[in-house]
């Protein structure tokens, strides 16, 4: 019957033998992530933060099983405390202007 086209040798990855290929992998989103993480502490951490969370997240396979990569975990980890911290700044800025006048 493999004579009909239908072999699987000349397209290993054909349809499912392999998930979906469109969009990054998960190793590079968690990179991606950490990287924002780390960026977000010098420069736009309100964005930067949230961003490398979601990145961390979508890299872990949006679930907390113990097969997480490390760079998708720090981002998780890194993010939320940028995005604390900026929350904070934020905050405390304002409450700087309040009494001005």
């Amino acid at each position: 019957m493999a004579g009909f086209g239908n072999s699987t040798r000349r397209y290993p990855r054909s349809s499912g033998r392999t998930g979906s290929r469109s969009g990054p992998d998960r190793a590079t989103l968690g990179i991606i992530g950490a990287i924002c993480a780390i960026a977000g502490f010098f420069v736009a951490g309100i964005i930067l933060g949230p961003a490398a969370v979601v990145c961390g997240w979508l890299a872990m396979g949006r679930s907390w099983n113990g097969s997480a990569s490390v760079p998708a975990l720090i981002a998780v980890v890194l993010g939320g405390i940028v995005t604390v911290l900026s929350i904070i700044a934020l905050v405390g800025a304002a409450s700087l202007g309040f009494g001005a006048f």
